[in-house]
Formats: structure tokens, C-alpha cells, sequence
């Protein structure tokens, strides 16, 4: 089981970073200080680092220039509300292995994390099939049975939650969660509207409106 380092001074991001993961079967710790980032990171305990730049003490370029200079080999995937082109280069150039600016949506972020894993782990599944749909993760293709659909960055990342989820009701606020990430709100019908959406690509009794609750998508 992967562990994560999520090196974030935000408690409500942190809060909503670690939930995602660990909802998704990883073990995750929190720190909010460069200095603390960097020591932890050291220990070799960790398989992975969520850095934050705009950390107190000591901020993630320097924490991740330290890294790099102690030949700490980690896998970093830098979390900022810094999106220039400048501080993208300076991540990356830094010996970031990613970078992801704020706000997100969680399934960019877990598909990121996954991605960075996949080298040091048994080759997970790239194409998730429900019934006669299939989503190619690595291409963004779908198809039902022979047919090519088009989905949006948004349908498609729905389709996904559902599709790893088959028979399992979803509330509308994990899927807000999910696909619209940390920054939505709760009082909002998207959910409703994209399902609709994708309901129209990929057929309306895939997905079933469970009352009340939310969604699941139908095995046939």
C-alpha cells in the first residue's frame, strides 16, 4: 500500500487531499512546514510527495531543491495557486516530477499520483469497462460497444468515477468532490447537469438516479 507525504499549510485543501486518497486506498500523512515537509521526506517512509509551494519556514522550492541536493529520489508532484509559466519551469527544472495548479478537480490529482506510482508498481488497468463501455484512460477514448463517443474533460472524468464505482451509489457531493474538486458548491444542480450530458453519449439506463441519494451506474 503506497503512502503519501501531503506537504500543505491549507487545512481545508489538506483535509480534502487526504480524504480523496485515502478514500481510494492510500496512507497519507499531513504536514503543514517546509522544514517539517523536507525531514519527513528524508525518512524514506513515503512513496510519494504532494508539495505546496507557499509553505511557512521553508517554501516547497526550497524544500525540493533540498531533495534533489540530498538525493532524495522521491516522486514530486508540486500543488500551488502559482500557475506562470515561470514557476511551472522552476518545478520542473527543480526536479519536480508534476505539477498541478489551484484550484483542482481530486480525479486530476489521483490521476496524477497514480501515474507517478505506476513505474514502481505492477502496471494497473488503463481501460475501465462497464458492460459493453470502455474508457481508455491514457488516450481519453470511449466507446460503447463499436461506437466512438466524444466526451468533454468533465463527462469523461464523471464517466470515470462511475465506471470505477459500477452498482455503487455515489451522492452528489462525492461526485462534486471528484470532478469539480475542493472549490465547489454543495448547493449546486451541476451534478444533475452532467449526468444528463452523459447520459444522452453513453445511454440513458447506464445511470441510474437513485432518489434522494445520488447515482450508480447499471451493470447490465
Amino acid at each position: 500500500m503506497n503512502r503519501i507525504l501531503i506537504a500543505e499549510d491549507e487545512a481545508r485543501i489538506a483535509s480534502f487531499v487526504e480524504k480523496g486518497l485515502r478514500a481510494n486506498g492510500f496512507v497519507t500523512a499531513v504536514v503543514g512546514d517546509g522544514i517539517g515537509a523536507y525531514d519527513l521526506a528524508c525518512g524514506g517512509g513515503f512513496d510519494l510527495l504532494i508539495l505546496d509551494i507557499g509553505l511557512p519556514l521553508s517554501d516547497g522550492f526550497t524544500v525540493l531543491r533540498r531533495l534533489r541536493e540530498s538525493m532524495v529520489s522521491i516522486p514530486v508532484i508540486i500543488l500551488t495557486a502559482r500557475d506562470s509559466v515561470s514557476d511551472t519551469v522552476a518545478g520542473l527544472e527543480g526536479g519536480a516530477d508534476d505539477y498541478i495548479a489551484k484550484p483542482f478537480a481530486f480525479e486530476e490529482l489521483l490521476a496524477r499520483v497514480r501515474l507517478r506510482l505506476r513505474a514502481e508498481r505492477t502496471p494497473e488497468v488503463t481501460v475501465l469497462r462497464v458492460s459493453d463501455l470502455s474508457l481508455d484512460l491514457r488516450t481519453r477514448r470511449v466507446y460503447v460497444g463499436e461506437r466512438a463517443v466524444d466526451l468533454s474533460t468533465r463527462e469523461f472524468a464523471l464517466a470515470e468515477i462511475f465506471c470505477r464505482h459500477p452498482d455503487q451509489v455515489l451522492t452528489r457531493e462525492q461526485l462534486l468532490s471528484h470532478v469539480w474538486g475542493f472549490d465547489f458548491d454543495p448547493g449546486s444542480n451541476v451534478v444533475d447537469v452532467y449526468v444528463r450530458y452523459l447520459r444522452r453519449k453513453i445511454g440513458a439506463e447506464r445511470i441510474e438516479t437513485v432518489r434522494g441519494t445520488g447515482y450508480r451506474m447499471r451493470i447490465a
